[in-house]
């Protein structure tokens, strides 16, 4: 099936991008800026990846995000919060219907691009605090997608029931290499060690038996299992 993949440049998508390019023939990749304080590092990655594969890679710019949504994830916003990715002060982090607006957009490019499908690498891991990451709503983005499109798009959605440790073996086997991918969402030239997404990045190498690629500015003790 030719499938675009929506590419924000992070562990998860670059694994969902390396899947795809397993199973399915890849069109291409989209990325968005939409004023995320991480964004360029992230962007930075996805373009990497891209080059590396030989595949096309649009960046589409959604400054109204940024101008008009609140969360502290936006360069508008405040301080992003330390702390787990499950801890109620990370739902600060969350974007209004992010990847609704996104999943919009990349099925009209998938459609233009002769595609069937459309990857989106939504885990289980951000159900707890990211509602338009749940499979109730990725299997109702999935129905409008198909209903609205000549192509039928399918959104192909292949860790909606995995852990991003389950993801971190999964990279390691397709020969992702992680240390050209970006998580730390304050943005800074090194991972921070102590918000949320760099808590679970640091979580899942440890719990997968991996060695993490990234510095860090500090690495407090994570949880194990």
């Amino acid at each position: 099936m030719k499938t675009l993949v929506l590419l924000s440049g992070g562990m998860d998508s670059t694994t969902a991008l390396y899947w795809a390019m397993r199973e399915h023939q890849v069109t291409g990749a989209v990325s968005f800026d939409y004023g995320s304080k991480h964004n360029t590092r992230e962007l930075e990655q996805a373009a990497w990846h891209c080059h590396k594969l030989g595949l096309r890679h649009d960046i589409v710019a959604l400054p109204f995000v940024n101008e008009l949504f609140t969360s502290d994830l936006l360069q508008s916003g405040g301080a992003v919060p330390d702390g787990h990715y499950a801890d109620e002060n990370m739902k600060r982090t969350v974007v209004p219907f992010r990847n609704g607006i996104m999943l919009a957009i990349a099925c009209g490019i998938a459609e233009s691009r002769d595609a069937q499908g459309l990857v989106i690498a939504a885990h289980a891991g951000d159900h707890a605090i990211y509602p338009d990451c749940r499979e109730t709503f990725m299997k109702a983005m999935a129905e409008a997608m198909h209903a609205g499109t000549y192509a039928a798009i399918e959104l192909l959605r292949p860790f909606i029931d995995t852990d991003k440790t389950g993801i971190a073996r999964l990279g390691q086997e397709l020969g992702v290499d992680f240390s050209h991918t970006w998580s730390c969402y304050k943005g800074g030239d090194v991972h921070c060690g102590t918000c949320g997404t760099c808590v679970e990045r640091r979580e899942s190498f440890a719990n997968a038996g991996l060695t993490d690629p990234t510095p860090y500015l500090t690495t407090p003790a994570v949880q194990t299992r």
